[in-house]
């Protein structure tokens, strides 16, 4: 999994990079709010990302509230790391956005086991955007079939919304408030009227 890894302090995110491909996962880095900011806002960007709380430019809080209001519909998943475990603290950071965090200092034992949780929400959210994007599909072909009319072969009746025949011309006056009149294409004169010039209109002669 591609991971967004922002942390101003570079000894920590040389430590968080080197873990996390340990444990296979392919990290992004940012040195700070900016840069984490940047790499959220491109279409492109990682389904995951591990924010510093403290950083400059931007806070993590920050850069978790500007990425919530892009209102991309990719998933995001954002782990807050802070040092500070006030409930004010913890509090904003959860309703910036941020779906978990971890203080400061951390054991690998305990990111790793909230980086599976949250890739497990990951995963599911992803599954799910595949199955509306189906769903909006089939929807799609359901009203493209409810588009057609059908006629018959051999009497050129079209079967209406109530399930019953009518002729074409009533069909259509009724729903596009048009009158049709009636004529007769150059290629069918030719064909059945070839023989009775007299019922061959002027129009129909000349063709």
């Amino acid at each position: 999994m591609r991971i967004l890894v922002a942390e101003d302090d570079p000894v920590s995110r040389r430590l968080l990079e080197v873990t996390l491909r340990k444990w296979g996962h392919e990290p992004e880095v940012a040195q700070d709010g900016l840069q984490a900011w940047e790499a959220l806002r491109r279409p492109d960007r990682a389904s995951f990302a591990i924010l510093d709380l403290m950083m400059p430019g931007l806070s993590g809080i920050e850069v978790c509230r500007r990425a919530r209001a892009l209102g991309q519909p990719a998933p995001l998943y954002v782990i807050l790391l802070t040092a500070r475990s006030e409930t004010e603290t913890v509090v904003e950071a959860l309703e910036a956005g941020a779906d978990d965090y971890v203080l400061k200092p951390f054991t690998p034992d305990e990111l790793r086991a909230r980086i599976g949780a949250g890739a497990r929400v990951v995963d599911l959210e992803q599954k799910l955007a595949g199955r509306v994007e189906e769903l909006e599909r089939a929807l799609a072909e359901v009203r493209e079939l409810r588009q057609l009319l059908p006629m018959c072969s051999y009497c050129k009746k079209v079967r209406n919304d109530g399930n019953f025949w009518e002729r074409v011309e009533n069909y259509i006056g009724t729903r596009m408030q048009a009158r049709v009149s009636h004529s007769v294409c150059p290629e069918c004169a030719e064909k059945f009227l070839r023989d009775d010039p007299g019922l061959m209109g002027p129009s129909s002669q000349g063709r």
